[in-house]
C-alpha cells in the first residue's frame, strides 16, 4: 500500500542450503527417512527444514517413478531442504550421514534476504 507509513528494511546475511533428494519410501527404522531427518534437525536447533513430493524422478537404477503410472507410484522422490548458518549445516551432516546412503546431498552457498519493518 503506498500510503502504508511502514517502511519494509531488507538485509541479507551468507548462509548455506542443505538439499536432499531420497525416496518417498526409503525407510529408517519403520519411519520414512525424511521425517527423522525433519526430526533431527529440530532438535539439533536448525532454522527449519522443509519437504516436498516429487511427482516423476529416477536414480541410479534410471527406473523412472511416476504418479502417471498407478503401478510405478512406488519410490516417488522427496526432496529435503534446510536453510541455515553454514557452520551449523556442516556441524548437522554427520549426524544425518547414516540416513543418507543413497541420498543425492548437496550443500550450497546462498544469501538469506530478511525483512523486517522499520
Amino acid at each position: 500500500m503506498a500510503d502504508d507509513p511502514k517502511k519494509h528494511v531488507l538485509g541479507s546475511v551468507s548462509a548455506a542450503r542443505l538439499s536432499m533428494l531420497l525416496g518417498a519410501d526409503d525407510l529408517w527404522h519403520h519411519t520414512p527417512k525424511f521425517q527423522e531427518i525433519v526430526r533431527r534437525a529440530r532438535d539439533a536447533g536448525l532454522a527449519g527444514a522443509s519437504v516436498w513430493r516429487g511427482i516423476e524422478g529416477y536414480g541410479a537404477s534410471s527406473h523412472i517413478h511416476t504418479t502417471r503410472l498407478l503401478d510405478l507410484t512406488d519410490g516417488l522422490p522427496v526432496l529435503v531442504v534446510i536453510v541455515d548458518d553454514e557452520e551449523r549445516i556442516r556441524a548437522f551432516l554427520p549426524t544425518i550421514a547414516e540416513l543418507l546412503t543413497q541420498a543425492t546431498v548437496t550443500v550450497e552457498p546462498v544469501e538469506q534476504v530478511r525483512v523486517s519493518e522499520q
